[in-house]
């Protein structure tokens, strides 16, 4: 289901322009506005959940399809032998920016910031 208010639902409807690189029945990746690295993709499933705290075993088919299309993504973008970084942020105090579920797939370069 669909939140009105939301960019991003409104990017998976087709109603705000978007460098879609891919879209399935569960999920949509587009590429970020404002890449931190050559490679920056959103995948974001397409039915609106705000963060991974609403995630429940429903999701299950859903938040795999969003790791299962990463290596898909990552061998067109020419960066699975090179590597690419994962990040899900959630709720304010965990830089999520984008009330929807949202995982950035980067790489392209070597990552400077250490987060693990």
């Amino acid at each position: 289901m669909a939140n009105q208010d939301c960019i991003f639902c409104k990017i998976v409807a087709g109603e705000i322009p978007s460098d879609k690189v891919f879209q399935d029945e569960w999920v949509t990746a587009f590429r970020d506005i404002n890449p931190l690295a050559p490679t920056h993709i959103l995948i974001i499933p397409n039915n609106h959940l705000t963060s991974t705290n609403d995630l429940t075993p429903y999701h299950a088919a859903m938040a795999g399809r969003m790791l299962t299309v990463v290596p898909e993504l990552a061998a067109k973008e020419g960066i699975v032998e090179s590597g690419y970084r994962l990040i899900m942020n959630t709720g304010p105090d965990g830089n999520q920016v984008v009330m929807h579920m949202h995982l950035h797939l980067l790489g392209g370069h070597r990552m400077k910031h250490a987060m693990g």
